[in-house]
């Protein structure tokens, strides 16, 4: 979502950039028409009902500027809109046909929906260190939320929608891919809330932890206010018919897709519903070495109220969960629990058994090494699934947050088809 109003010409966009578009439009056609997506959709769904099967793969985040560097991703188009475009196309392509595993492509290009967003009032300030090379930022946060008056700095935010702009991109594109890919807008799916993580960044990350037991009730106010205010928003996306249906080929919290058949069965393209009809997500990644019952005390009380809003939701991202999972039980809508690198991979696999979709994240740092071991991902993806299946666990094996891959490609080739090998093992 736009905080402002950007100014492009839409419409500039040149012959040439336009055989360009037509021409990946064509082969993400002739990849979305092969029938073995349907089974894969077929698996998601058995996967997110809560159904046993092996364990599906899907991979995201990947540092596409290394990738980019091979020139395997270099775009051609001038015109910012359609330069974007192209992007979108050649990463779909390019994942479709070295890093597959189990992604989905349809015949479709969605356009998300104008909107603009005032914000909650107060950004961010930090001082920057960085990687020139691979984007790799470090912050340290300046505290601009220091006290219990500061906190009404937290304004709650305003949308407002330019469907007439929505529809020209639409229909720009519509003319260009001539029914190639159908092309259609969406609302708001996905909503990433992770509440700590943000307020982390105004109160100082250290100054926040330290507030939970020498000013709790500073604390509480705190995470309140900013959750109310996450919520009043949700309430406009809604009001003003933005919300749209993602039980489909779309992420889901940190995890993987969303196909099920336990929401709804709505059009993607409908635009309109409530949360309920939604999966929904949460997350307090700050809180990775908070305990059981300070995690309980000042997150997930206050992020039951945003989850409880939805139809299913996801819990979690980079945090260990495993010693959290009794608290997560009460959040009665909740079917995947993310189990991340620094989890205890054998406590979270008893506890969670086949009760909830267990999102496992295998640790990227198996890029990053000198020297690529495929031997040992291969032990280490075959002992930690193993793990989980003898305890009745239904799995996604999702890997992210690659940092790098030592400009290495072939390395993620070669884990996908690893992973891909090992989930069939234990189908």
């Amino acid at each position: 979502m736009d905080s402002q109003k950007n100014q492009v010409n839409y419409n500039n966009i040149n012959n040439e950039e336009r055989v360009i578009l037509k021409d990946l439009a064509h082969h993400v056609a002739e990849i979305a028409a092969l029938p073995v997506h349907k089974s894969t959709i077929s698996e998601w769904k058995r996967l997110n009902n809560l159904k046993p099967g092996r364990p599906l793969v899907w991979i995201n985040e990947v540092p596409w500027n290394e990738i980019e560097e091979r020139g395997e991703l270099v775009c051609r188009c001038k015109n910012k809109f359609a330069r974007e475009v192209e992007f979108n196309l050649r990463v779909l392509i390019y994942m479709w046909h070295n890093v597959r595993a189990d992604m989905v492509v349809e015949q479709v290009y969605r356009i998300p929906v104008a909107i603009y967003d005032t914000g909650f009032g107060i950004s961010p300030d930090a001082e920057y260190a960085s990687s020139k090379n691979s984007g790799i930022v470090s912050r340290h946060f300046i505290p601009q939320i220091k006290n219990m008056e500061d906190i009404s700095k937290i304004r709650f935010p305003e949308i407002t929608v330019d469907w007439a702009l929505t529809e020209e991109k639409c229909e720009i594109l519509r003319d260009i891919f001539c029914d190639t890919l159908k092309v259609e807008s969406y609302g708001v799916g996905m909503t990433w809330f992770a509440p700590w993580d943000y307020l982390v960044m105004l109160t100082g990350v250290e100054d926040a932890l330290l507030a939970l037991a020498m000013k709790p009730d500073f604390a509480r106010a705190l995470i309140e206010r900013f959750v109310d205010a996450c919520l009043y928003r949700l309430e406009q996306f809604e009001k003003q018919g933005l919300l749209s249906p993602n039980n489909g080929n779309f992420r889901i919290g940190s995890g993987g897709l969303g196909y099920t058949d336990d929401l709804p069965q709505i059009p993607f393209s409908t635009k309109g519903i409530s949360p309920e009809q939604q999966w929904g997500c949460a997350t307090s990644q700050i809180f990775s070495e908070v305990s059981p019952a300070m995690h309980e005390e000042f997150a997930l009380k206050y992020e039951k109220k945003w989850l409880e809003k939805f139809g299913l939701t996801y819990y979690g991202c980079c945090e260990p969960l495993h010693n959290k999972i009794e608290i997560l039980q009460q959040v009665k809508n909740l079917r995947k629990i993310s189990i991340s690198p620094r989890a205890d991979i054998k406590i979270a696999a008893k506890k969670i058994q086949n009760r909830y979709v267990f999102s496992y994240k295998p640790n990227p740092a198996v890029f990053a090494c000198e020297t690529w071991n495929r031997d040992l991902v291969k032990k280490r993806l075959k002992e930690e699934v193993g793990i989980m299946k003898e305890n009745g666990c239904i799995v996604e094996i999702i890997m992210k947050d690659i940092s790098t891959l030592r400009y290495q490609p072939e390395r993620l080739k070669e884990w996908a088809i690893i992973a891909s090998e090992v989930a069939a093992e234990f189908s």
